[in-house]
């Protein structure tokens, strides 16, 4: 192999994974500081960069260089030179299946629609963003017929975006044992009668002690401050940049406390995953994350498996209730954890409890593959919506923003994206348990507050291994076995049983 050859190849990837980090850096201010009035600005200039992204992505030189280094001798087929080469080649073909003026497209109505959801979510008024919607999901369609999706259906091809390799089938398996072993979980639960005391939550948390306190967790779980920092927003989200620079954003209700505080583990469980890349690997597959089930199920794990714990509020406790002493003051540690871990039917996703989660996004992707394939229209979204919330969680939203718009991601486009969720909680699962078994006792470590064995862990076992494996194959070699819903399983039945007081 030509050394030559292969160094021309990352500095082109490095080049359009530079431009494509100044964008960005673009839709994170749009996000946070940006004033109302440049949205359409903004949506130009993010429709210029994405163009541009998209020439130097699929220039004819880079299929040169890859069609010069195929075939030569790369070492080992999980080595770095060798998965560079290896997702370059997929990220070139897919890209150069993309005409130009649809990414230009795509960029410059996602940017305007994320613009009107939020003024739509303010209102509770669908039919503001139905117009919105109905330009995304035709510009999908028609990414989906571009990139192809072999013997497959339409949504496969979106899916594979964030999770290369996987289809809905397969999602599907993976979904349907699950979903048995949470129904039978949820109604156990239910039937249990025992009911913790919710209100503790929403008691007065006042802002800026929130983001004191969900900083200094932040910081000690391991996301460096010095390289990254936390902003506001509507949709909490975590955007790595590149080397150096990482950003979190949460959102504040003063009298909700788990909303800020959870999602600020979430998108700090990112943040670490991001912050731990090989910096010298950036724009290229071995300094980059795997998936965004991959990616998930690092941010799930920080929030639910650490987060969520008995050890770690053993640890975090007095601190909570020295910052919110009105709040916590004279409630017990047995019942401020039996509140955060209250199992209940709720609207709104982000601040579901670990058992019910699951099930909110079962039911985006019951909703997006026949979105996709044309069986059912963005205007009888709500009405579908509703109808699969009361058939999955035996409630109704009052309104759509509690409903069908209470998530960015389609106003983004990122149509594919949700399964990921769920499936970053099995991984999580899986991870867990591997980490437990060479780590030894985690949850002795948590409560002395010691973070940092399973940030090294996960270092050392997922982050910098960027993106040597496909994610079920990761699983294997990180976990020693495929994909499975029953590592997530057992760790809800042994936490939730007995809070309440199960079998």
């Amino acid at each position: 192999m030509s050394t030559d050859v292969y160094e021309e190849l990352i500095t082109e990837q490095k080049r359009v994974a530079l431009l494509g980090s100044c964008g960005h850096v673009l839709g994170w201010d749009r996000e946070t500081y940006m004033p109302r009035g440049g949205a359409e600005h903004r949506a130009n200039q993010l429709s210029l960069l994405a163009g541009l992204g998209h020439q130097w992505g699929t220039s004819p030189r880079i299929g040169e260089l890859l069609e010069q280094v195929e075939g030569t001798d790369l070492g080992d087929a999980d080595g770095a030179k060798a998965v560079n080469v290896r997702e370059a080649r997929r990220q070139f073909d897919r890209a150069t299946k993309m005409p130009q003026k649809l990414v230009e497209e795509i960029s410059r109505v996602t940017s305007l629609a994320q613009q009107a959801w939020i003024d739509a979510r303010k209102e509770a008024d669908f039919s503001k963003f139905q117009p919105w919607l109905e330009q995304i999901v035709s510009l999908k369609r028609d990414e989906a017929q571009a990139v192809g999706y072999g013997d497959g259906i339409p949504y496969d091809a979106l899916l594979d975006e964030f999770e290369p390799g996987t289809t809905a089938a397969e999602v599907t398996a993976a979904f349907t044992p699950l979903r048995e072993e949470l129904v039978k979980l949820v109604g156990g639960i239910r039937e249990s009668g025992v009911q913790p005391n919710h209100e503790i939550l929403t008691r007065t948390y006042p802002q800026t002690a929130q983001a004191e306190f969900g900083t200094k967790v932040a910081a000690a779980i391991g996301f460096d401050f010095d390289r990254g920092r936390l902003d506001v927003t509507t949709h909490p989200f975590c955007s790595g940049f590149g080397p150096g620079d990482c950003r979190l954003t949460t959102r504040y209700d003063e009298h909700h406390f788990p909303g800020a505080f959870f999602g600020t583990m979430h998108e700090a469980g990112h943040g670490i995953y991001e912050q731990g890349l090989d910096p010298d690997a950036f724009g290229t597959a071995m300094g980059s994350s795997r998936s965004l089930g991959i990616h998930e199920s690092q941010s799930r794990m920080w929030e639910n498996f650490v987060g969520r714990s008995r050890a770690f509020w053993n640890h975090f406790y007095s601190d909570a209730q020295s910052t919110f002493p009105d709040a916590l003051g004279d409630t017990s540690l047995d019942d401020f954890y039996a509140a955060i871990n209250d199992v209940r039917p709720s609207m709104i996703r982000v601040e579901a409890d670990e058992v019910t989660y699951n099930l909110h996004i079962m039911l985006r992707f019951e909703i997006e593959q026949p979105l996709i394939a044309g069986d059912l229209q963005p205007a009888d979204v709500p009405s579908v919506w509703n109808e699969k919330f009361e058939q999955f969680f035996g409630i109704v939203p009052k309104n759509d923003s509690e409903g069908c718009m209470q998530d960015i991601h389609w106003s983004a486009g990122l149509i594919g994206y949700f399964p990921t969720y769920a499936l970053g909680n099995m991984y999580a699962a899986q991870f867990f348990n591997a980490a437990a078994r060479e780590l030894g006792d985690l949850h002795t470590m948590f409560a002395k507050g010691e973070f940092e064995p399973l940030k090294n862990w996960l270092n050392v076992n997922i982050h910098q291994r960027g993106q040597q494996y496909r994610a079920p194959r990761m699983a294997e070699v990180v976990a020693g076995e495929t994909l499975s819903h029953e590592p997530l399983v057992e760790h809800l039945n042994s936490k939730f049983k007995p809070l309440y007081r199960l079998d």
